[in-house]
């Protein structure tokens, strides 16, 4: 299961209305690349495709890829905003080594 802290729902929420984008989920997922081998990335998207996992929660919906769902099961995501900047943060209980930026990692 992945989940969504009440501050990074927010914070999605802020920045699709910023963009006229209300309504849409947000999609999580892992490609190759970054400096540990995966990066992750998100979208903001109207609709899941037929494939897509879809959880619900703190008033947002994550699309999750079948690729992508397994290395991302058990994931939170949260949102900092302190003194060494801000940004969505992914702990990922999954990931062997993380990259100094958080954005990336091994399995």
């Amino acid at each position: 299961m992945i989940t969504i802290t009440e501050k990074a729902a927010y914070k999605a929420k802020t920045f699709m209305a910023a963009e006229h984008k209300e309504g849409f989920g947000l999609r999580l997922y892992v490609q190759g690349g970054g400096c540990s081998g995966f990066k992750y990335g998100m979208a903001f998207e109207e609709k899941e495709v037929d494939e897509d996992s879809v959880i619900a929660m703190n008033g947002m919906k994550l699309f999750i890829d079948p690729y992508s769902a397994p290395m991302l099961n058990g994931v939170q995501i949260d949102y900092n905003d302190g003194l060494e900047g801000a940004g969505f943060a992914i702990k990922n209980p999954n990931a062997k080594s993380t990259c100094g930026c958080g954005q990336s990692f091994t399995t």
